[in-house]
């Protein structure tokens, strides 16, 4: 809680009444008053008395003390005003419910994105997650999905308040600065919501990011979650979601991890069983063997579903010349694009070389 949300209260009451108003924490420091000089001054033993007795008033000392309500009735702040008198009790009494109100909104506005935040990068216990919730009055079981967005280039710190300024609900929509490339978006869903109205969110956030900001972006969608406890593992999906697309989608700007197919599995791989799979795939002649046109090919022929009359109309070219250069590649590398496993083979073979020239590895 920042001391300076207090200090701006106490100050105000300043305003209405000459007697010195201020707060102290658990223990015992003056952390907020309105006679400046009071700062810093510590009063232990009034401390452990209030954490006693936290139900009413106390006067101490030429003081009226009266806790501020925490969570879990736990002690973490307390008002206090110069006097013992009934007009002190009063005014203490109204101090705690100007203050409070400033520590309610301060703690919705903050603690539920630090909350969100610990959960995301896994630095809450999974016991603490539940009971936090209920502290926060935080509705756990509902559809929820993270959508990061990174930031390309130099990074605009406005990112934060712009996607915030989309969906302004704070209650439930959270927007989080990871760090200086990522901002996540803990999105909120319908019942109803399916991938294509996720993908309309994440597309309104990167339009828009681009409009006022000038940003270039690529955003990586996790999977839905139905309670809280799973935010962290949508979030790493997300974040997977960026890493392979950078490596098998890079025409993509927006990555979903339900769409990752068998990228997902190869870039998990060690490079060392990727490189051993190349070597046995291509007895003959490496992949490197290929030249581009012959591999431009390969692609359109996957891209068109292997269909041979097809894939020669997109490249103008006869079907007997796309036969020939079939015959050719299955001459190169010992498989015929033609057959279904073979094609599957070749796909992955594919895939796992792009895998390990992103990890610099040129096998």
């Amino acid at each position: 809680m920042s001391s300076r949300i207090f200090q701006s209260i106490v100050l105000q009451i300043k305003d209405c009444s000459d007697r010195v108003v201020g707060v102290i924490d658990e223990q015992g420091t003056v952390v907020a008053c309105n006679e400046l000089s009071r700062i810093g001054e510590k009063w232990a033993t009034v401390a452990s008395m209030l954490i006693n007795d936290q139900e009413g008033l106390l006067a101490r000392d030429g003081y009226t003390f009266k806790p501020l309500p925490g969570w879990n009735r736990q002690f973490d702040y307390a008002a206090f005003a110069q006097g013992e008198d009934e007009q002190a009790s009063l005014l203490c009494s109204m101090a705690v419910i100007a203050l409070n109100g400033a520590k309610t909104y301060y703690e919705e506005k903050h603690d539920k994105i630090t909350f969100i935040k610990n959960i995301l990068c896994d630095n809450i216990l999974l016991g603490d997650i539940y009971v936090r919730a209920k502290e926060l009055h935080f509705v756990s079981e509902t559809p929820r999905v993270v959508i990061l967005v990174r930031q390309l280039g130099t990074p605009d710190v406005s990112a934060v308040d712009v996607i915030s300024n989309l969906y302004p609900d704070r209650q439930n929509d959270f927007v989080l600065s990871i760090n200086e490339m990522d901002v996540a978006l803990v999105k909120h869903l319908g019942e109803n919501a399916d991938a294509r109205d996720i993908q309309k969110i994440a597309q309104t956030v990167q339009d828009t990011l681009t409009r006022e900001l000038g940003t270039k972006t690529v955003v990586g969608v996790g999977t839905v979650v139905g309670h809280i406890r799973d935010l962290a593992r949508t979030y790493k999906e997300a974040q997977l979601a960026i890493d392979v697309g950078k490596v098998f989608e890079t025409e993509r700007s927006i990555i979903s991890y339900e769409n990752l197919g068998i990228g997902r599995l190869i870039y998990q791989l060690p490079t060392t069983l990727c490189e051993m799979f190349l070597r046995e795939v291509f007895k003959k002649n490496p992949i490197d063997a290929l030249d581009q046109e012959t591999l431009f090919t390969i692609n359109k022929f996957f891209e068109n579903n292997l269909n041979v009359s097809e894939t020669a109309r997109k490249l103008f070219i006869h079907r007997n010349t796309l036969v020939y250069r079939l015959e050719k590649i299955k001459k190169l590398t010992g498989l015929d694009l033609r057959e279904f496993d073979d094609a599957i083979t070749f796909k992955v073979a594919l895939m796992v070389k792009k895998y390990l020239v992103s990890r610099g590895i040129e096998s």
